[in-house]
């Protein structure tokens, strides 16, 4: 086990609810018990805007998910599951790809999805989907106001506030992305 200290803060929440799908993270980015900033940008839209997506983990491994993704998806504009199995496909059979420690939450207007670098492509169940060190809080919280009158992003909103008040890797510094 090694000495030094992991990196840790990352919150992803998504929440599909009445035709919206929003996706939130927080901005923490943490080494050991230091917050090494605390405005990182962590969700973003991809491929032409219809697509929005987040990542806990390693951010330049992230980044070269997101850009593979992209790929993807103007290899298969409009199928976004199609496109995440062709990404996860190469995640685990191309050497350099498999190295890559991340995980995505990523949506547009008819699926979210889970990818993992263990080839998971997942759809959610109840709408909700939360990843990273404070993402079961976050989710836990989504899942009790799914049913109330707020809206997704709301919903998410909140969840991510009580998330921020649980796990001391995730602040309240919440970008939001919604479709």
């Amino acid at each position: 086990m090694s000495d030094t200290p992991g990196w840790h803060g990352t919150t992803i929440l998504g929440v599909r609810k009445n035709g919206k799908v929003v996706v939130a993270g927080d901005g923490q980015v943490s080494l050991g018990n230091t917050v090494i900033k605390g405005n990182a940008r962590k969700v973003r839209r991809l491929g032409k805007g219809d697509v929005v997506g987040g990542f806990a983990g390693a951010t330049a491994d992230a980044m070269t998910l997101f850009e593979r993704l992209e790929a993807k998806l103007e290899q298969y504009p409009g199928q976004l599951t199609r496109a995440c199995v062709e990404l996860a496909k190469d995640w685990r059979t191309d050497r350099y790809l498999r190295r890559l420690e991340a995980m995505m939450i990523v949506a547009d207007a008819s699926v979210t999805l889970v990818l993992t670098g263990t080839g998971d492509v997942l759809e959610p169940e109840h709408g909700v989907v939360g990843i990273g060190s404070g993402g079961n809080y976050a989710l836990a919280a989504a899942r009790a106001l799914i049913d109330t009158d707020f809206d997704a992003e709301e919903v998410a909103r909140r969840a991510m506030k009580i998330a921020a008040e649980i796990c001391v890797f995730t602040n309240e510094n919440v970008v939001v992305e919604t479709i």
